[in-house]
């Protein structure tokens, strides 16, 4: 099978999606009004609530929902074989994962900005609102844990990739103050100088390694550990417009040029996929992901298909910078869709990898010593990057090995494989930062929500001290996670959790549905999507506490146990509470 053809036709169902489905959902079903004034106008305060350039806008969300996601998931998926992944991918977002998006958007500018937590409160009872506050505070630290550990991986022990993801934090202030301050409305220039920046440390970032200097960004595991949770701290606690806006959107920029630059390699290359359509692994027994490919490719490819992480940002930051509604449409469907294509994009480069150079990255050497498989061109792609790649398991490497040959095949590009490959890490750092540092944000929001029930003075207080409680607390719990854990404990745990809140925001948008247009066969575009979710996540959280974390007998191992069940029945009980909101409602639609 050739890449070219995954490519085509992943753009043409996309398209269609976007011309014809998403005109359904917004003419019938939501039905937007640019006269209605957004929570941006209404609640203008210049630190949450700021109204923002639709473009702008769009790198800011499309930044914050496409996390390690949409590049890891496909990766890991590819244990599956390339088929399995790629129709989960097509059918998911078009069906679940974009129409969660814009729904769960929509709701929450039209009701104030509300979070998830509030939409639930609201639309379906305070029990479920209650709940839907802990399953989420829940959730997002698996979420953080999980985003922020692929980061380490990609990043520890190697100094050139350090480097050029902390140049993207100056690059970003930078831009912010232009933009805003010295040359306000000037996005064109702060965009150029911006992306100017970031590509100097990429470039720079290869003589420096080399140097003394170069020593200062060589960091251990436990040390980014540590780093990322303290990052995770200070760009949740800033005010939005000064590092996370510019920072996001800037990225975002850095991210679509280098997923259309792989477009183009496929187009120019048109590689050979070299794992097969389905591998044995569909039946169980893999060494990446612990299960059958039903349901583990679900919670696996994860936000490439539908993430319930993208509601806690759609109704998070972003609902308090939408300037009009009819900017909706982009920033909700069109995102997701957007992020569904880096995650063939994704799934294309990792799977035009020899499977025995795949599974070699991807695991550790001992286990891979034992599985049967022997590598074919690792070594020399190790020699062209120069750097070590077996054993670099989280998906992240293999993904910026399989972009780099691709890339490196253009006709005169073979002698850059090495600027390629750390590229490819600085683009998928830079995106698993992002959603790490709104994540973070948003946690906050809902624990200080959850906190208002107790302490009503902290809860509601936008006063930095609140703020900076509230943060380090929620920093410090992902921190931990990721510290102690690994990518075959904590990914699995992660993409549990995620689809599981993916059910839960469908449910809450099926409800606001019928009551928002009174038609009961309305509600079905998200109610299907959630039952068939509930199902699969059910399912496969059961099978990951029962084969995956209670063998282990460790205390991380009951840990993970104990969370995952915790998850599962919370959601349970919001499901059985949108269930009954469903039934009361019917004499009324």
């Amino acid at each position: 099978m050739h890449a070219l053809t995954l490519l085509i036709i992943s753009l043409l169902v996309f398209a269609l999606a976007y011309r014809f489905y998403s005109k359904f959902i917004i003419a019938k079903i939501l039905v937007f009004d640019d006269k209605t004034p957004t929570p941006a106008h209404t609640f203008r305060d210049g630190r949450d609530y700021h109204p923002t350039n639709k473009y702008v806008l769009f790198g800011h969300h499309f930044a914050a929902i496409s996390g390690a996601g949409p590049l890891v998931g496909p990766v890991l998926a590819a244990q599956f074989g390339f088929l399995p992944g790629f129709l989960w991918i097509l059918i998911g977002a078009v069906l679940g994962g974009a129409v969660h998006d814009i729904v769960i958007l929509f709701a929450s500018v039209r009701t104030k900005g509300l979070s998830l937590t509030r939409l639930a409160r609201k639309n379906v009872s305070k029990t479920a609102g209650l709940t839907t506050g802990f399953a989420v505070l829940f959730i997002i630290i698996t979420a953080l844990a999980g985003l922020a550990l692929v980061v380490v991986n990609a990043l520890s022990e190697s100094s050139w990739a350090t480097f050029t993801i902390v140049m993207t934090i100056p690059a970003a202030l930078i831009v912010a103050l232009y933009m805003y301050k010295l040359r306000p409305g000037k996005i064109v220039e702060a965009s150029l100088i911006g992306v100017a920046i970031v590509i100097a440390g990429v470039v720079a970032g290869e003589p420096l390694s080399k140097t003394a200097f170069g020593h200062y960004f060589l960091l251990s595991k436990p040390a980014l550990s540590i780093i990322l949770p303290v990052y995770g701290f200070i760009a949740s606690t800033l005010p939005v417009w000064l590092l996370l806006c510019p920072r996001d959107y800037l990225s975002s920029y850095m991210k679509l040029g280098t997923i259309a630059l792989l477009a183009a390699g496929i187009f120019l290359v048109n590689p050979i996929l070299k794992m097969p359509a389905v591998t044995s692994f569909i039946h169980g027994g893999g060494p990446i992901i612990p299960g059958k490919v039903w349901p583990f490719v679900c919670i696996t490819v994860a936000c490439g298909a539908i993430s319930g992480f993208h509601a806690l940002v759609a109704s998070g930051t972003t609902p308090k910078m939408i300037d009009k509604e009819s900017d909706i449409r982009m920033i909700g469907f069109g995102a997701m869709l957007t992020e569904s294509f880096v995650s063939i994009m994704a799934l294309i480069a990792a799977t035009v990898l020899l499977p025995g150079d795949y599974f070699a990255i991807n695991i550790p050497v001992d286990v891979f010593q034992k599985l049967g498989f022997h590598t074919t061109q690792l070594a020399g792609i190790e020699h062209m990057v120069g750097e070590t790649l077996s054993g670099r398991a989280g998906g992240a490497v293999s993904l910026a090995a399989g972009m780099s040959l691709i890339l490196s095949s253009i006709p005169g590009m073979k002698s850059l494989m090495g600027y390629w490959y750390h590229f490819a890490i600085m683009f998928e750092a830079l995106f698993i930062l992002t959603t790490v540092d709104t994540g973070t944000r948003v946690a906050r929001y809902i624990f200080q929500e959850l906190i208002a029930h107790v302490n009503p003075r902290m809860g509601k207080s936008k006063k930095l001290p609140a703020i900076l409680i509230t943060g380090g607390i929620i920093s410090f719990a992902w921190g931990y996670l990721v510290y102690n854990g690994d990518i075959s404990t904590i990914w699995p745990m992660f993409g549990v959790a995620n689809q599981l809140l993916a059910t839960l925001a469908l449910l809450v948008g099926t409800v606001y549905i019928l009551k928002h247009t009174g038609k009961w066969y309305y509600g079905l575009v998200t109610f299907v999507p959630a039952v068939f979710m509930f199902v699969t996540t059910i399912v496969a959280g059961i099978m990951n506490v029962t084969d995956n974390y209670l063998p282990k007998h460790t205390f991380q191992g009951n840990l993970n146990a104990g969370l995952s069940a915790i998850m599962i029945i919370l959601v349970i009980v919001i499901t059985v509470e949108a269930l009954k909101k469903i039934y009361q409602m019917r004499g009324k639609i």
